[in-house]
């Protein structure tokens, strides 16, 4: 038996959950998701890929949840639950010396949604005075590598799940930030409501999943292909076979993109000259998960007139700037208190 837990990196996402365990690396890479049956006592039947894996297939009474909603708590239970399952997956039970934590939480949540999730942490197995909320566009800037510690600006853009956040991250803090709820759930939303709307047909969230990944655009596409989707018929109820133009997919995207660009000139007419001519020359770094929808970057660089920059692998960046701060716990000691 180990007597000292390694340190752990927490990506606490709406969408997935990435866990870096020190010395190990990434070790989860998980839905935030949790099937529970619907009675009052809401036994839990699956967490993670086990719960997605039955998304759409449930029994009468049994529903999928995800405890998150725009990067905050919204169900303390089942984020505790899930805490302590992905914990106990990454580094087992025995250990009489609790790891300590670095969790990444959106950059504007209010003290009671961080002591929320100090709780949950602590009750999922953290020790408790060791637990380090960091906020996820200061985790993704120092997961990408950018000088976060020098005086320079640097603009980050993290379109997680539910929500994007801007942020300019300056001398170890955020300057100024602003988080929407536009994200990768919503781009799957907007896919499934304009599907209802247009072909009176209902498809699942997986199925819009994969329609955003294979024919979702930012740009129109060069060639219109035909996409067979199916569902369900809401006249008839029966399965229904529909083909779709993959260019209806870019105009029904088109809204949370111009979102997601509105918000990032707001935070640049907002920003220090000094920061502003900072990323006029090194340009907007993009990251996130959402962040990979095709031909995202040059839309903004064509919108905006700047360089930007998709990272290597959007969905780890955030995991890799907690994952770092467990590897070196000095880290922690350069960080403003803005980041707590």
């Amino acid at each position: 038996m180990a007597i000292i837990a390694p340190d752990i990196g927490i990506d606490l996402g709406t969408s997935n959950t990435l866990v870096h365990v020190r010395r190990r690396g990434v070790q989860i890479n998980d839905p935030t998701l949790l099937v529970v049956s619907g009675n009052e006592k809401r036994t839990i039947k699956a967490i993670g890929q086990d719960a997605l894996a039955l998304v759409g297939r449930t029994s009468a009474g049994d529903v999928a949840v995800r405890p998150l909603q725009d990067g905050t708590v919204k169900d303390f239970d089942l984020t505790e639950a899930i805490l302590r399952y992905f914990i106990r997956k990454a580094i087992g039970v025995s250990h009489l010396v609790k790891p300590r934590m670095y969790i990444t939480v959106p950059s504007r949540i209010s003290p009671v949604e961080k002591r929320v999730i100090k709780e949950a942490a602590a009750s999922a197995g953290a020790r408790k005075n060791a637990i380090h909320l960091i906020d996820k566009p200061f985790a993704s800037a120092f997961g990408s590598g950018l000088p976060v510690f020098s005086p320079e600006g640097s603009m980050v853009v993290d379109i997680g799940g539910g929500t994007t956040e801007v942020a300019v991250i300056s001398l170890g803090g955020i300057v100024l930030s602003r988080s929407i709820p536009q994200g990768g759930i919503k781009m799957d939303n907007v896919i499934v409501e304009f599907i209802k709307h247009d072909h009176n047909m209902l498809i699942g969230d997986r199925m819009a999943e994969d329609i955003k990944i294979d024919w979702g655009s930012a740009l129109p596409p060069s060639e219109d292909r035909k996409v067979v989707v199916r569902g369900r018929d809401l006249i008839t109820g029966l399965p229904q076979t529909a083909e779709i133009s993959s260019s209806r997919f870019y105009a029904a995207l088109h809204g949370p993109c111009l979102k997601i660009l509105d918000t990032i000139r707001e935070i640049l007419d907002k920003t220090p000259p000094e920061l502003c001519s900072d990323i006029l020359r090194k340009g907007i770094y993009l990251v996130g998960g959402g962040a990979q929808l095709h031909g995202l970057d040059r839309f903004l660089a064509s919108e905006l007139s700047l360089p930007v920059t998709l990272a290597r692998d959007p969905m780890l960046t955030a995991v890799s700037g907690v994952g770092a701060m467990a590897e070196r716990s000095d880290v922690l000691s350069k960080l403003t208190r803005a980041n707590f």
